[in-house]
């Protein structure tokens, strides 16, 4: 079996609410450009259609994406609607709302809570939905998050979100967001590289309600917005070799072995990447490589 071969199915599924997802799905935020935002090189459009169009064809059916996904001549939801519009029956499309960039792509204050459903409308709009399949609610720095998250909730009874999610938290702010509504997902900041005992709970915390673990960054690391990382470690380098795959494959899998409950969104503007990425789903890591690659992460901390 080559990675050609290998579909999104081999990852496995989980539900986020009701709606079935492969663990293994596509991160939009790299469609629009070399980096993130205004970063890096605008895609090549036709390229990033194809990237789009090949997911689906292997299996994909989670995209993660959102309205302030844009470079000076892309937007991620612009290129998921011409694409894949009308929408594969199975597909689920998650957005994130809370962050806000204006035309010229400077970032704004963090929104009110009166201005959500503003965010929401736009990306309505620009995907051509009716109703949005999920909703997070991306945190930036508020101590609270039960006013804005209340807001969502509000959307959610009035039919414009199927399912609310949280990103960017701390355990105590998904106790707030439980109080009031359901939450199917939360997207934290989470990589091989970056052990953070927060987050670490938090992943726990919702291995233990049910709730879908979605780590961002996994494959860039600490480069963060700006792509995938170069710097590898030698665990990872390792693994690598073993399983005759790249580190970034590596990566994801050791993602997803972090749990039942953990979904991999990594991102790409290339079809050869995004088949690897697939792929990677199908990895299964032995017990000694993950105290491997657990060994060299304690010691990044």
């Amino acid at each position: 079996m080559t990675s050609e071969t290998i579909t999104a199915e081999a990852s496995g599924t989980l539900r986020l609410g009701d709606l079935p997802v492969h663990r293994v799905g596509l991160g939009a935020m790299r469609l629009t450009g070399s980096a993130a935002f205004h970063l890096g090189t605008p895609s090549v459009r036709e390229r990033s259609l194809a990237v789009l169009r090949k997911a689906v064809e292997l299996g994909v059916n989670h995209i993660d994406t959102a309205a302030f996904y844009f470079s000076s001549l892309r937007s991620a939801n612009e290129l998921i609607n011409t694409a894949l519009s009308p929408y594969p029956g199975d597909l689920v499309i998650v957005t994130k709302v809370g962050p806000h960039r204006d035309e010229r792509g400077e970032w704004t204050a963090a929104a009110r809570p009166d201005e959500l459903r503003g965010h929401v409308e736009e990306n309505l709009r620009q995907l051509g939905r009716d109703h949005l399949d999920v909703v997070n609610y991306r945190r930036q720095n508020q101590d609270s998050i039960a006013e804005h998250f209340g807001a969502l909730a509000e959307l959610r009874e009035a039919g414009l979100i199927r399912h609310l999610g949280v990103s960017g938290v701390e355990p105590r702010h998904l106790t707030e967001a439980l109080e009031i509504a359901p939450v199917v997902c939360v997207q934290n900041r989470y990589a091989l590289d970056r052990p953070e005992p927060v987050d670490d709970e938090v992943l726990r915390l919702c291995g233990e309600h049910g709730i879908a673990f979605v780590p961002f960054y996994a494959v860039a690391g600490a480069a963060g917005q700006h792509g995938a990382t170069t710097a590898h470690d030698d665990a990872v380098l390792s693994v690598a070799r073993e399983h005759g795959v790249s580190p970034a494959q590596i990566r994801i899998a050791w993602t997803l072995h972090q749990g039942p409950h953990v979904l991999a969104i990594p991102g790409t503007g290339d079809s050869a990447h995004l088949v690897q990425n697939v792929a990677a789903g199908a990895l299964r890591l032995t017990g000694e490589q993950l105290a491997r690659l657990d060994g060299a992460r304690s010691q990044a901390g």
